[in-house]
């Protein structure tokens, strides 16, 4: 960049003390004035609007002035996206995307070293949240001196939200990555947790969850060349530090990315994800320049390795559109620790002067660089045989229009249709987890009985083949038991509530009724009493199983799970 130009096209972190970040008015005002100064260079839009109604935007960089999608995607470009600010108060990905897009715009031989690759970026994801500034949010961090805050304006945190889109935010963005259907990405962050020496950790899509020879790539290829060229660049990194214990010394694990995380939600697509984050503790001069690095250091791998990365995504699409098994869950591979060697600091215990306890603090001038154990191998835990088809009754619009927007082929039935021997579940149990989790109730125990059906469908159902690219968006979304799906998240909520009920003077004649004509019924009845003593004196307990179990008033769509699998 010439003298000229670097005063001209300064960042606002760049043109101040190097601990303040730019503001969404700000960071929108300088993309509008590279955009209109270099047209040839960036291509600035926007793609949607945030919960308080404020314009999201979106940027593309390409070496050769196109910017079509469809002419791009014709023409078989590999697409780089980085994502920025879906935490504002871990602005560093902010700042130095706009650095980078400005090196683009005024620096020739860093713009023709795309090649064909399109940078695609998001600048600023949660504006609502970009504009709630404040210096305090943050409890453990090291600057900038004014930041965004965390949550929307619906006081969501958006990256819970990929896969139940409460947002505005989160439902062009679903619409956006489809269209554009990355083959990497960056979503930068600020970590919390544990002190140890690095500026610089990251989180990959988990490889074994990403799976097949994708997986094996980022494994095997990818993360080494990150690592080592992250420590000749300057900024030596690590895993994220999820550790086993209270602190590293004991290990770390590999983060499970369920697709509510943008990693996670990347992979549905089969898209190779990073969530770098960098230490909350370091100078925010620092942590701005090693997410420059790592930005840069992902971008050039995959510029050089465009090719091969594109043919493992087609023969991933492929072949999860052939798969006969599907995985539904994940957990650590505790018996298989890998290694790491680790620069950390000593871990101190000393009497705390608020409570009858003791805390935790890390001695900077302690280093130690030693080989911790390092589990990142994980496994399935459940797994499911796939059907050949999906169908949604059109009465849940919600579910149906998200899959809409994540590209899943989907055909509405012209007529009735009677479909024999479908899969249909059976919810036995389901326990949310304590409280509210991002304005739902989340089960997070699910049990479930298949049993076969003749379901009969109407016209305007939705069919789902899973021959299609989309098939793992459509099964890990759809199955019940999957780590994120919208079952999990509530969308059926309403076929766990029984609608009629029984007044109970009138009902006792029924029930015995009931269990003479009914002999299941009588059996499970005396098995409840055996197992249940103390509530055998409890008129509306034992009401309440002969009713809820018995046939003469069963209500058909009781705790039947309404998405029906078909062969």
């Amino acid at each position: 960049m010439s003298a000229e130009q670097d005063r001209q096209y300064l960042t606002p972190y760049e043109n101040g003390n190097r601990n303040q970040t730019t503001t969404w008015a700000e960071c929108v005002a300088f993309y509008e004035r590279l955009a209109k100064d270099f047209p040839s260079v960036l291509r600035w839009t926007q793609i949607g609007t945030s919960d308080n109604g404020i314009p999201m935007h979106a940027g593309i960089v390409t070496a050769d002035a196109k910017f079509d999608r469809e002419t791009l995607k014709r023409e078989g470009r590999p697409v780089f996206f980085n994502n920025n600010g879906i935490h504002p108060g871990e602005p560093e990905g902010i700042d130095t995307c706009m650095a980078l897009v400005r090196d683009f715009c005024t620096e020739p031989a860093r713009l023709a070293a795309l090649g064909d690759t399109v940078f695609l970026f998001i600048p600023v994801y949660n504006v609502d949240g970009c504009l709630n500034r404040q210096s305090t949010s943050r409890v453990n961090q090291l600057g900038p001196e004014s930041f965004g805050f965390r949550g929307n304006a619906r006081h969501l945190d958006l990256n819970r939200d990929f896969i139940k889109c409460d947002s505005l935010a989160a439902q062009a963005f679903n619409r956006f990555f489809t269209a554009w259907d990355p083959d990497v990405m960056v979503d930068t962050h600020t970590s919390n947790g544990a002190d140890y020496a690095y500026t610089m950790t990251l989180i990959p899509t988990q490889p074994d969850k990403l799976g097949g020879g994708l997986g094996q790539f980022l494994r095997g290829r990818m993360l080494p060349a990150i690592y080592g060229d992250m420590g000749e660049r300057g900024w030596p990194t690590c895993p994220y530090v999820n550790c086993v214990a209270e602190t590293p010394d004991d290990g770390i694990a590999d983060f499970l990315d369920s697709p509510r995380f943008s990693t996670g939600y990347a992979a549905l697509h089969h898209t190779i994800g990073f969530m770098p984050e960098t230490h909350m503790l370091k100078p925010y001069a620092d942590r701005v320049a090693a997410m420059r690095t790592l930005v840069e250091v992902v971008l050039d791998f995959t510029v050089a390795h465009a090719a091969e990365i594109q043919t493992l995504r087609r023969e991933a699409k492929a072949g999860s559109a052939q798969q006969a098994q599907w995985p539904l869950s994940w957990r650590s591979d505790q018996s298989r620790p890998n290694s790491f060697r680790f620069k950390g600091y000593e871990a101190v215990y000393s009497p705390s002067s608020l409570g009858n306890y003791q805390r935790l603090s890390y001695d900077r001038n302690q280093p130690w660089e030693k080989d911790i154990p390092y589990f990142d191998r994980f496994v399935e835990e459940v797994a499911v045989a796939a059907p050949k088809a999906y169908l949604v009754p059109q009465a849940w619009r919600e579910v149906i229009v998200r899959l809409e927007w994540n590209g899943v082929a989907l055909r509405r039935l012209e007529e009735d249709q009677v479909f024999e021997n479908a899969r249909v579940y059976r919810i036995e149990h389901v326990a949310p987890r304590p409280g509210p989790y991002e304005g739902h109730m989340f089960h997070d125990e699910v049990t479930l009985v298949p049993r076969t059906e003749t379901v009969h469908a109407r016209a305007g159902d939705v069919w789902i083949s899973l021959d299609q690219p989309k098939a793992r968006y459509i099964v890990e979304t759809l199955e019940p038991e999957a780590h994120d799906s919208f079952f999990r998240w509530g969308f059926f909520n309403g076929v766990l509530e029984k609608k009629e009920s029984f007044s109970a003077y009138v009902f006792e004649d029924t029930a015995h009724r009931m269990l003479e004509e009914e002999p299941a019924l009588k059996a499970g009845f005396e098995a409840w009493k055996k197992n249940n003593p103390d509530k055998f004196g409890d008129l509306q307990a034992v009401l309440g199983f002969i009713f809820a179990h018995g046939q003469r008033h069963a209500e058909a769509g009781w705790r039947r799970y309404p998405v029906v699998g078909l062969s």
